[in-house]
C-alpha cells in the first residue's frame, strides 16, 4: 500500500537585518526591500498553491484482495463481475446495451461509524465513471454503517462500455459533505485487469445479476 502526499506549499524562513550607514546602509536597505518583495511574491504563490488544494484528496492505493488503510477507515475489493441486466426486485430489471460492472468490497472504520461515498471508477486514459443511479443506492454499500474494526460488506454498481475496463481502477471516498475538509482520504484500488483479461471479461458477461434474496 501507498499513499501518494499532496506537494507541501513553498516557505521562505529567513529574516534580514539592517545593518550599516550611507552608501552601505542604502544598499543593505535595497538587499532587504528586495528580499520583502521576493518573500511576498512567495506568499502569494503559497496562497494560491493553498486555495487550489485545499480539496485535494489524499490516495491510498492497492490492489484487488489487499486491505488499503486510509486511517480513518479500510477498504477491500473482494471481487468483481460484469453482466447485462440487474434484477433489483422480483419484478423490475435493469438492462443496458453496455456492460455493468458489479464490484464487492469490503470495509472498516478506525475510529468512529462513516458511511463511504457512491465510488468512481477511473479508466486507464484518465476518464472517471460515476457509479449508476439505475440501481437504487439503498441496495448499495453506501447505505451501511461502515463501523469500527468491524468489517461489512456490499456492492457497488457501474454501468460503463467495455473499452473502459483495461487498466480501470475503483475509487473509494466518504460521501460529499457541507464542510469542506481539506485532503479527505480516498482508496484507489486496482482491478488487475489487461487488455486481454479485460476483453476475456466483457466477452462472459452473466444475463442477469439478481439483488433478490430468496
Amino acid at each position: 500500500m501507498t499513499a501518494v502526499q499532496p506537494r507541501a506549499a513553498a516557505s521562505d524562513g529567513r529574516g534580514a537585518r539592517r545593518t550599516g550607514s550611507g552608501r552601505g546602509g542604502s544598499r543593505a536597505l535595497n538587499a532587504l526591500l528586495g528580499l520583502l518583495l521576493a518573500g511576498g511574491a512567495v506568499g502569494l504563490q503559497t496562497l494560491a498553491l493553498t486555495e487550489n488544494d485545499t480539496g485535494a484528496p489524499l490516495t491510498y492505493t492497492g490492489d484487488k484482495g489487499q486491505d488499503v488503510d486510509a486511517r480513518r477507515f479500510h477498504v477491500r475489493l473482494d471481487s468483481f463481475t460484469v453482466t447485462r441486466a440487474i434484477q433489483t426486485r422480483s419484478t423490475e430489471t435493469v438492462e443496458t446495451d453496455n456492460l455493468f460492472l458489479v464490484v464487492n468490497a469490503a470495509a472498516k472504520s478506525s475510529l468512529k461509524p462513516y458511511h463511504l461515498g457512491q465510488p468512481t471508477l477511473l479508466t486507464a486514459d484518465g476518464h472517471r465513471f460515476d457509479a449508476t443511479d439505475r440501481v437504487d443506492g439503498t441496495l448499495t454499500m453506501a447505505a451501511t454503517w461502515v463501523q469500527p474494526d468491524i468489517w461489512v460488506t456490499g456492492r457497488f454498481f457501474f454501468e460503463v462500455p467495455a473499452s473502459a475496463l483495461p487498466g480501470a481502477k475503483v475509487v473509494f471516498g466518504l460521501p460529499p459533505s457541507v464542510v469542506v475538509e481539506p485532503y479527505q482520504p480516498e482508496v484507489e484500488i486496482d482491478l488487475g485487469l489487461d487488455e486481454k483479461a479485460a476483453r476475456d471479461l466483457a466477452a462472459k458477461p452473466q444475463d442477469v445479476y439478481s439483488l433478490v434474496k430468496k
